[in-house]
């Protein structure tokens, strides 16, 4: 694959320290990037990036953008090339082993969360370890290897983090967030959120059971109950998900 992509400045623009920190992020990652600086964008969040605009560092959106399309054909030709299913199979297959619940736990393995650079408000409300960062993160490094590398690579190393989460959803040993689900598929195809809403509690204080509907596109769905509110939303998130017929494709 040959590409025409506008390089990143090979001058070095940051301190020595955070050279040393993206040494040591490729070195546990089993990686090798030339280009530094293309690493560093990976990592620098919108948050942070607005904070300090006027020094022109620009965030990880592009890059993002570019890795989630790279991770997708990645995954979809692995599974293309190394099992028999069909069409609708692949893409239940694939929105798991993508999604932003896997990716941010492959983020975390590979101590993303350490060397993201985000901005003060983001830092005070747990942004460190917010899935949706962590995962957007993720895809910008994917696209910061195929950049600096080349596809193969990319594969390789992508193929290295996901092939275990792949075999995971083959032998249905995967954990399903139904919540998760619900929200993704919502998100990509209304571009809206689904609603949560408490219905009412049942029995003592100590032992209640509360009940949940969700709704979206003027659909709702449940109550169902649950002995929390966390149990309660992936309950009705599941009996949506049933409802809608994804089931049969888990």
């Amino acid at each position: 694959m040959n590409f025409n992509f506008k390089k990143v400045s090979e001058a070095p623009i940051f301190p020595e320290y955070r050279k040393e920190e993206l040494l040591l992020f490729q070195k546990h990652a089993g990686i090798k990037i030339n280009n530094l600086n293309i690493l560093e964008n990976a990592f620098t969040h919108s948050s942070y990036a607005n904070e300090v605009k006027s020094h022109g560092v620009k965030d990880n959106e592009r890059l993002e953008f570019l890795g989630d399309s790279v991770l997708s054909v990645v995954v979809s030709g692995y599974l293309y090339e190394n099992t028999s299913g069909n069409e609708g199979e692949y893409t239940k297959i694939r929105s798991f082993v993508v999604s932003e619940d896997s990716l941010s736990q492959v983020a975390l393995a590979l101590d993303v969360d350490k060397y993201i650079l985000i901005g003060k408000g983001e830092e005070m409300t747990g942004g460190r370890t917010k899935k949706a960062i962590l995962a957007d993160c993720m895809e910008a490094i994917f696209a910061a290897v195929f950049l600096d590398k080349g596809f193969d690579y990319v594969k390789d190393f992508i193929l290295r983090l996901l092939v275990p989460s792949i075999n995971d959803v083959l032998s249905n040993k995967h954990k399903k967030d139904y919540k998760t689900m619900l929200q993704e598929y919502v998100q990509k195809k209304y571009k809206k959120v689904p609603i949560y809403t408490l219905i009412k509690t049942e029995g003592p204080e100590h032992d209640q059971v509360f009940y949940y509907t969700v709704e979206f596109q003027g659909k709702k769905f449940g109550p169902t109950g649950g002995k929390n509110k966390k149990e309660a939303e992936q309950n009705v998130a599941k009996l949506c998900w049933t409802e809608l017929g994804f089931d049969k494709l888990d």
